[in-house]
């Protein structure tokens, strides 16, 4: 007679699969109030220190967590009236930028011109002129077409204020909730969890204002034109390990191209690449500490998942969501364990 425990495992596995495909289908279909509500429980996260030092001066819960939500508000909202001038000058020199990439790739034509297929599919790629009526040429939405995005945008922005606003208030009663209809998971350790996200991207933001004042240094002395832009960018883009810097080093390579003749035209992505290195290799494990370190593959495969689900979004909460579920994960491990036996991360 066959024992009945295999089936069983079956099953199980079987239903989880099915439960995993359905939450995802869910999460894509609802991603207008799913994806607004996510990020504003991982900000909330990311913010608590600051709820925690306004209830420490003995303030009332629901003063402490709307003056979090308006610095944090106060802080996105400089930061685009900052970033807004040098976006545009970018803007207005994307035709320059456009028309000297498109001589390069000519000369690169020129020097493949036994590979007439490859020039070929170059020239169809990118020979529109700005302005043109060529069919493949990228259409920038109108002033009312913006507009027909404007509700939508505010209901989101909305949904993300409410929610960060009651998490901010409700932390504690939420984890205790938690704890209550999830078998096997206290409140204590969704606050333990939490307040070790903080403390890791705090020291992460740290380290990434700092690479970034670093790359804009690097660049504006080899002559590269918007330096403090592609600081800011490096800045930014090094939340997303991995594939972020990948990005940025890339389109410096075509920016080298474009500035710079010769064998100066790879000193802007090797400075970048270089800075990265070090502080990849060297600086974030001093100060994060091995104990925090993601297995690679994990980071990889959230940050897959994350952008193709929600795009931009989905990439800002995909390591801040892997490092809460693994915290989570951690300290249920049982006494004894190897998490239990290494020192604690030096997170700052």
């Amino acid at each position: 007679m066959a024992h009945p425990y295999p089936a069983r495992r079956v099953e199980r596995a079987c239903l989880m699969i099915l439960a995993a495909v359905a939450l995802i289908y869910l999460l894509d279909v609802a991603a207008a109030v799913a994806a607004p509500i996510t990020l504003a429980l991982v900000t909330g996260i990311v913010l608590s220190p600051l709820t925690r030092l306004w209830l420490a001066l003995r303030l009332p819960g629901a003063l402490a967590a709307l003056l979090t939500l308006l610095v944090a508000l106060v802080v996105a909202i400089a930061a685009m009236f900052l970033l807004e001038p040098i976006v545009s000058r970018v803007i207005a020199r994307a035709p320059l930028i456009w028309y000297e990439l498109r001589e390069t790739v000519e000369q690169l034509k020129a020097m493949l011109r036994g590979l007439d297929q490859v020039a070929e599919d170059v020239a169809s790629a990118i020979d529109a002129e700005p302005g043109s009526d060529d069919e493949d040429a990228v259409a920038i939405p109108t002033a009312t077409e913006a507009l027909a995005y404007a509700p939508g945008i505010a209901a989101q922005a909305l949904i993300f204020i409410g929610t960060l606003f009651f998490f901010l208030f409700a932390r504690v009663e939420t984890y205790t909730w938690l704890g209550r209809v999830i078998p096997g998971i206290t409140a204590e350790r969704f606050d333990e969890a939490e307040r070790t996200v903080a403390r890791y991207f705090l020291t992460i933001t740290i380290i990434n204002a700092c690479f970034g004042v670093l790359v804009a240094i690097g660049l504006s002395l080899i002559g590269m034109p918007s330096p403090i832009l592609w600081g800011v960018i490096g800045f930014l883009m090094n939340f997303l390990l991995y594939l972020g810097p990948t990005a940025v080093t890339a389109a410096l390579a075509v920016a080298g191209i474009v500035v710079f003749d010769g064998p100066a035209s790879f000193l802007p992505p090797l400075i970048f690449a270089g800075l990265n290195m070090i502080e990849g290799q060297f600086v974030t494990p001093t100060l994060v500490g091995r104990t925090m370190s993601v297995n690679p593959l994990l980071v990889f495969l959230s940050l897959t998942f994350w952008l193709w689900l929600w795009g931009p979004l989905g990439g800002i909460i995909a390591l801040p969501l892997l490092l809460w579920t693994m915290e989570i994960a951690w300290n249920g491990r049982a006494p004894g364990t190897d998490r239990d036996t290494e020192p604690e991360a030096a997170t700052g």
